[in-house]
């Protein structure tokens, strides 16, 4: 057969070329696909980024209100304090201790009981201290007998002196003897007044009021003057004395504070909020503790319910001056930014917010002392800072109480998280059985598939 080039070529062109192209045609059309999918993935991010730029603006549109809790300022005295922490003492605390010597007979108080001044609160065997008491007594008795004989013996040498009939020496000698004997008789006296003194000692007295603390020794027992721990320890507790410490940059202020009169101390309890006592302030020391760089202070307090007992720990706080006619506005209402505090002022006309400005002059968790830049007919923000800006609109909520926590939760969630936890176990078991059917399903089909497998030839 005859070669026909003409016809070949035709032949390749109605075919659609040679076999070599059709790789080439595969890759371009990946290649469009790719560049198909590539544009529409650009043009969804565009409409996604073009949806969330249209949130954002519809959730800041000026034209919306934020909605908030304000709180009008009062003007008002406001007391300055310094806080300090301190520790209960008594003013007074003694050690009872027996003067003598001897076996303790009698304990005449209750431990924790309050005693007077001058109440006996134990008794010594007064019987060897009786006895020197007596005797002392008794020498006086002699000596005064003694006393009176010579000076009859002085009035006779006198008599025949004075008539020449005896010599005047002998008279002179009755006279010094007299007045040694008078000697002798004041030494007798102070003996009998050491000896009451030591009976009296027996009777052991307490010195001051206070309550009593526990025994330390008790009936039946030798007492000796030179025991360390006595008999009791009392210790006054009305009234009762705090010393607490301030920085030693407050003694300045302090002390100006004293001069000006006495100075109110308050006490608090145990929660760190209520007022235990209110005292005043009796005494400053008389320098700084070097370890510590702070000064001690020292207050009185009534203590009449016996709410502080001595070696407490207590926080104390002290009144040092009063500001007069103060704009105080919640502590709440302040904020912070770069350039100090600021609070945000609500317009009265157009209910639109402000940032100004607000020198805080002191502050605790409830109340700030502005120094000025709000004028008691302000309103400020007390709540709802989040999406709040200079010059936004907001809308005052009637409540101006503010939010209480959930002390705890709520009684339509548990039943509603109860019913989904039960829809969720039912669910669960629903499908742990069709999972059992399912895999026993499977197991038969298989039994029977292996059955007839092994029953065929």
């Amino acid at each position: 057969m005859l070669f026909k080039p003409g016809i070949d070529q035709s032949a390749e062109t109605a075919g659609g070329g040679t076999p070599g192209n059709v790789p080439a045609r595969g890759r371009r059309r990946r290649a469009w696909i790719v560049i198909a999918l590539l544009i529409a993935a650009g043009l969804a991010y565009l409409g996604w980024s073009a949806f969330e730029q249209k949130k954002r603006e519809g959730r800041t549109r000026p034209d919306l209100a934020i909605p908030v809790l304000a709180a009008t300022p009062r003007v008002q005295d406001v007391p300055v304090y310094l806080d300090g922490v301190g520790a209960v003492r008594a003013l007074n605390t003694v050690t009872v201790r027996s003067q003598v010597d001897g076996k303790l007979i009698a304990v005449n108080f209750t431990e924790g009981q309050d005693v007077r001044k001058g109440d006996v609160l134990g008794e010594i065997d007064p019987v060897i201290y009786q006895a020197q008491y007596d005797q002392a007594v008794a020498k006086k008795a002699q000596d005064e007998a003694q006393l009176a004989n010579m000076r009859l013996d002085l009035k006779r040498y006198q008599q025949l002196a004075a008539s020449n009939a005896g010599s005047k020496q002998q008279a002179d000698t009755q006279t010094a003897v007299v007045a040694q004997q008078e000697a002798l008789i004041k030494a007798d006296q102070a003996a009998i007044d050491n000896a009451q003194a030591t009976l009296g000692y027996t009777k052991i007295i307490a010195p001051i009021s206070g309550r009593a603390g526990l025994r330390q020794v008790d009936q039946g027992n030798i007492i000796h003057a030179s025991d360390a721990t006595g008999l009791v320890i009392i210790t006054q507790l009305q009234p009762i004395a705090v010393q607490f410490s301030l920085p030693q940059q407050q003694i300045t202020r302090v002390n100006a504070a004293v001069a000006k009169g006495v100075l109110e101390v308050d006490v608090f309890g145990n929660d760190g909020t209520t007022v235990a006592d209110i005292g005043r302030l009796v005494g400053i020391d008389n320098q700084v503790d070097p370890t510590t760089g702070t000064l001690k202070l020292k207050a009185e307090f009534p203590n009449g319910n016996f709410q502080l007992w001595p070696g407490q720990f207590v926080n104390v706080r002290l009144k040092v001056e009063t500001l007069s006619q103060a704009t105080v506005i919640p502590t709440s209402a302040v904020q912070r930014g770069p350039l100090g505090t600021f609070a945000y002022v609500i317009g009265s006309d157009d209910d639109t917010v402000t940032a100004k400005p607000v020198p805080v002059t002191q502050q605790n968790e409830q109340d700030a002392v502005i120094a000025k830049g709000i004028a008691p007919a302000d309103r400020v923000v007390t709540t709802g800072f989040a999406n709040l800006s200079d010059g936004a609109k907001v809308k005052v909520s009637e409540n101006n109480q503010p939010p209480t926590a959930d002390l705890a939760p709520q009684k339509r969630q548990g039943r509603r998280g109860n019913r989904q936890e039960g829809g969720n176990g039912e669910q669960r078991g629903k499908r742990g059985e069709g999972n059992q059917r399912r895999s026993g399903g499977g197991a038969q089909d298989n039994g029977q598939s292996s059955g007839s497998t092994k029953a065929q030839p």
